[in-house]
């Protein structure tokens, strides 16, 4: 049964419903919940640690943290291709647009076909429900070099990974949140897909080599096989299910198939994206990458 806060809000309630961020505390999502409070809107971060919790794996913390919500960035963690994840994205959806949200902003990741069929089944729900939904598909984050798992190599200056020739169009997170908030807040970006990405392609080791300069350290790029990089992520510990996603990220995602520009950023901002070199200089000069 539909609440009444829900009815209120469809019949034009002058209270402003609150944007729920699931990831909300990460690298995406915490850029969304900065800009959306630096506009004075009302959010909700969207995570364990938040009020009322979020959990993906437990359901029964999902309609709690619908209550009162018009509009919502859908951030599946940690990433669309894991099993399970577009069941997740489609009852997820399916509670939203019944508990009275209106506009969806999915997450995705660009060369995945699993994000794709999570694409499809959100805006299958939204459609079917009179609800907005934008998809914004990305490329890999230049974030993962100076807040995930490559600044520990990074640190120790030599990175090793099993994709040193292949090129990706790197894109800056703050261009995915600046985008993401514009679909969330404004009109106009109602069953728009928006692939971003930079405006340039680097292999890996081109990108570490960026890196490098804007620190001025020596930081080695060493290519290893699939199986040799899967040894040293079990030996780290790495959980299996992240371990398994990056297994499938290297071994398929980063096989050319992405190795093109997208003007997602241009047609959403009106701007062009960020450069590598120019997120690198920003990041450097925090002293993220200051060895020792």
């Amino acid at each position: 049964m539909r609440t009444e806060n829900v009815r209120e809000m469809e019949a034009g309630n002058p209270r402003e419903a609150a944007t729920l961020v699931l990831g909300g505390t990460g690298k995406t999502g915490r850029r969304v919940v900065e800009r959306l409070e630096a506009r004075g809107m009302p959010v909700r971060v969207g995570s364990r640690s938040g009020e009322p919790p979020f959990d993906w794996e437990e359901r029964a913390t999902w309609a709690p943290a619908l209550e009162g919500v018009g509009s919502v960035y859908v951030s599946y963690y940690p990433d669309l291709a894991v099993p399970g994840a577009v069941e997740a994205v489609r009852s997820f959806a399916e509670l939203a647009v019944e508990s009275g949200v209106r506009r969806l902003v999915l997450l995705s990741g660009r060369g995945e076909e699993e994000a794709q069929s999570a694409e499809a089944a959100l805006q299958e729900v939204a459609e079917e429900n009179g609800a907005e939904w934008t998809m914004v598909r990305c490329a890999w984050f230049m974030q993962n070099f100076d807040e995930n798992y490559l600044l520990e190599p990074i640190l120790a200056g030599e990175v090793a990974l099993p994709s040193g020739k292949v090129p990706e169009p790197f894109v800056d997170a703050e261009d995915i949140a600046d985008v993401a908030v514009a679909a969330l807040m404004e009109d106009g970006h109602a069953g728009e897909l928006y692939e971003l990405t930079g405006p340039r392609l680097l292999t890996m080791e081109e990108a570490v080599g960026e890196i490098a300069r804007a620190t001025g350290r020596g930081i080695r790029f060493v290519p290893v096989s699939l199986e040799e990089y899967e040894a040293v992520l079990a030996e780290a510990d790495v959980p299996p299910e992240f371990l398994s996603f990056l297994t499938y990220l290297f071994g398929t995602v980063l096989d050319g198939r992405n190795a093109n520009l997208a003007d997602g950023v241009r047609r959403a901002l009106g701007r062009e994206s960020k450069d590598f070199a120019d997120y690198a200089r920003d990041a450097a000069a925090t002293g993220v990458w200051d060895a020792g």
